[in-house]
């Protein structure tokens, strides 16, 4: 049996959203906009945005359904091109000479000239995620949190994003067959320089408004009593409008309702919310100001966000 053909990039925005929202990713349109026009013109998407809004989801949601490999860096202090892009299998490499000095190949002139030229085969060459995802089958390549990376890693990239390929100087220039979906994320810890962006569609990921985050725990935990998922979200919300150090993300957001569904808990209380801020916020500092009177005026104040108000007459 023949395999399947890989699903067709989506046609317009509509069939974006779609695609994504079969991921269980709601995005809004503007977001889907420009997910749909780097897929439409084949150009690196880069996304910005606090911890914890989806950027990195996007790349997991688009590889499925667009059926494809994801290989991702996970960008750190101290990345270089070693660990990001290839490097050469040392140990082959010695075994080889070896093997060819014990079988006489390497006694003349030509010889030596032709075991330097094998030593640095494509078989002896280590693929990390940048090469990774120019060769095989298409791919959808993560580059996230690029801004953990150091500065002068960014150079690394510009060729990669300018042109899908990647010039190694001992066997020359590797493109890809079928350009990978490029997926870049960043935090904002630093500012990314401008040849990066030049590249780039961009968009700016920011928490979801509570209708858009009330229809992601829809998606995401279909079986989340509809009052409590009102009220969590409106709880989440009060508390990305308060002076906290980390707000909590749409992640965040979905383990704490996971939580309280565990718990069967119907509505918000505020022993329950105490008892359970640690799925939500992440630093003790928060979850101790979050504590007694603020978590039971926060649930006071979602509970009303969250009641339905009656129409009023004509």
């Amino acid at each position: 049996m023949s395999p399947l053909p890989a699903p067709s990039m989506p046609s317009s925005v509509a069939e974006t959203e779609a695609l994504l929202a079969a991921g269980g990713y709601v995005a809004d349109r503007a977001l889907a906009t420009t997910v749909h026009l780097a897929l439409a013109m084949g150009r690196p998407l880069f996304l910005e945005g606090e911890p914890g809004t989806g950027k990195t989801e996007i790349a997991k949601v688009l590889a499925k359904g667009l059926d494809r490999r994801l290989v991702r860096l996970q960008c750190y202090d101290g990345l270089d091109l070693s660990a990001a892009a290839y490097e050469w299998n040392h140990a082959r490499q010695l075994m080889a000479i070896r093997l060819a000095e014990a079988a006489g190949e390497a006694g003349s002139e030509a010889g030596r000239a032709a075991l330097e030229d094998g030593i640095y085969d494509r078989r002896f060459l280590q693929e990390r995620p940048l090469l990774s995802a120019l060769s095989g089958s298409p791919a959808v390549l993560l580059i996230d949190e690029l801004d953990r990376a150091d500065e002068p890693f960014e150079a690394f990239l510009l060729e990669i994003l300018a042109d899908f390929q990647l010039s190694i100087p001992e066997i020359g220039t590797i493109r890809a067959e079928t350009p990978p979906v490029v997926v870049l994320t960043s935090n904002r810890t630093r500012e990314v320089h401008d040849a990066i962006r030049r590249r780039c569609l961009y968009q700016w990921v920011d928490y979801p408004d509570a209708a858009r985050e009330r229809a992601i725990l829809r998606s995401r935990l279909p079986d989340l009593p509809e009052q409590l998922s009102a009220q969590v979200v409106a709880f989440v919300q009060a508390v990305r409008a308060g002076d906290f150090f980390k707000y909590p993300g749409v992640a965040e957001t979905i383990d704490w309702a996971a939580a309280l569904n565990a718990l069967d808990a119907r509505e918000l209380e505020p022993v329950l919310v105490e008892e359970t801020l640690g799925a939500l916020l992440k630093y003790q500092d928060d979850i101790a100001k979050l504590r007694g009177e603020e978590a039971a005026k926060l649930v006071e104040t979602a509970r009303d966000a969250a009641t339905p108000r009656p129409a009023l007459p004509f």
